[in-house]
């Protein structure tokens, strides 16, 4: 497997993953940078594109996503709850939502999918093997993601986090968020000030 780290346009600098399996067929993580950026791989390394994964809906995290999924005929994933077709949801339909604790194959790449709530209301978090941990927005290093936008919920924000702490992730993940710096999910356990706020309110 080949990863690439390309960001979106500023101001939010939004990460997005482009990997690329052993058998030439990509996946993208939040397709927020221009498409012109994934194609570019894609055809510099003779791969085709089959699943677009989107962690949740909001428009600085799926800028590229109608696109890309046309031009390459490939399968668009997100929760419906997050396909309103409005500005801060673009999306207006996805080929598939997700199950729980579904695992989503791609040739070697393994995706095991989680629901987690409370940034918006479709936001999942992806586990591809137990190597990389996309977890969007809902939690970044040392922090989490907002809860007052449209879809938001501080209640189900901390249900979710005191889920993740609690779910077989290795703990020497590394932890992709949709913004900022990485980190690893055992870091995260042991210092982020809101995931172990949540355990402690339990």
């Amino acid at each position: 497997m080949q990863a690439f780290h390309l960001m979106g346009p500023a101001p939010f600098y939004t990460n997005s993953f482009l990997l690329i399996t052993e058998q030439n067929h990509a996946v993208i993580i939040d397709p927020a940078a221009e498409v012109q950026d994934y194609d570019k791989i894609l055809k510099e390394h003779h791969a085709t594109l089959t699943d677009i994964l989107c962690t949740h809906g909001h428009y600085d995290h799926v800028g590229s996503a109608g696109v890309l999924s046309r031009e390459w005929k490939a399968k668009l994933w997100c929760e419906a709850a997050d396909c309103k077709g409005l500005q801060l949801f673009p999306l207006k339909a996805a080929d598939s939502g997700y199950e729980e604790g579904q695992v989503i194959e791609v040739d070697e790449l393994k995706f095991t999918v989680w629901h987690t709530p409370g940034h918006t209301e479709g936001s999942v978090i992806l586990l591809c093997g137990r190597e990389y941990l996309f977890v969007g927005d809902t939690i970044f290093q040392g922090s989490i993601g907002r809860t007052d936008l449209t879809g938001g919920s501080s209640i189900q924000m901390d249900e979710s986090l005191r889920k993740i702490a609690a779910l077989p992730i290795p703990r020497a993940a590394q932890l992709l968020p949709g913004h900022g710096d990485f980190s690893t999910f055992g870091e995260e356990l042991d210092s982020n000030f809101y995931i172990k706020s949540a355990l402690r309110n339990a």
